[in-house]
């Protein structure tokens, strides 16, 4: 059986540049009865290792820095002896959340993460922030795409450690190629396709450059 994606939502804040805003954020978990891996660690540690249960929790994943995506990590990681992965890039805002943690290994561009004898390969995605990666899974005709694209268009890039011609750089070379059919799961809100977004996302390049 080849692994499978439960999604769940929890709430919190995400806070940047001396605001703090109220926020829901997508946490997905994938894998088997055997074993997965968490991507984004949002808000809720107890509510993400009751939603793993039983299972064995191989790393948790973080697509970005940002709090709000990796707020929980630490606790989740204690509670079920996980590592924690994180793009170095990211380090700065890693360290704005938790000053004394670090992560445990570094995410790299082209990295390949087998879970429930399934390729999660890692898209160096930078932009949102200078550390962003998205998780493509060919096998789920999947990409997880954190805060880098969402259904209507590209993340945010007004804040600190952003950039739009970067972010619109990642999504033209990192996303718009893969299969029109792949079902994009973002940080937050509703799913997409890559079909569904390259019109606007063409429109999108167009202004970032």
């Amino acid at each position: 059986m080849s692994a499978q994606i439960e999604k769940l939502v929890t709430s919190g804040t995400f806070s940047l540049d001396g605001g703090t805003w109220d926020v829901d954020n997508n946490v997905y978990i994938i894998g088997d009865d055997q074993e997965v891996v968490v991507i984004d660690a949002a808000h809720d540690a107890t509510a993400i290792a009751a939603a793993i249960g039983s299972r064995r929790l191989l790393a948790i994943l973080c697509t970005h820095g940002h709090n709000d995506h990796v707020d929980a990590a630490p606790a989740l990681a204690d509670a079920c002896s996980a590592p924690i992965w994180l793009h170095p890039a990211d380090a700065p805002l890693w360290s704005m959340a938790h000053p004394d943690r670090r992560p445990d290994d570094d995410l790299a561009d082209g990295q390949v993460i087998d879970v429930a004898g399934t390729e999660i390969r890692v898209l160096h995605t930078p932009g949102h922030a200078p550390g962003a990666v998205c998780f493509y899974v060919p096998e789920l005709k999947t990409v997880f795409s954190g805060d880098t694209l969402f259904k209507g268009g590209p993340g945010a890039t007004g804040r600190s450690f952003s950039d739009f011609p970067t972010i619109v750089e990642s999504i033209s070379s990192k996303l718009l190629g893969l299969p029109s059919d792949t079902v994009v799961h973002p940080g937050h809100g509703d799913s997409t396709t890559i079909g569904e977004e390259a019109p606007s996302l063409e429109d999108w390049i167009v202004r970032g450059h």
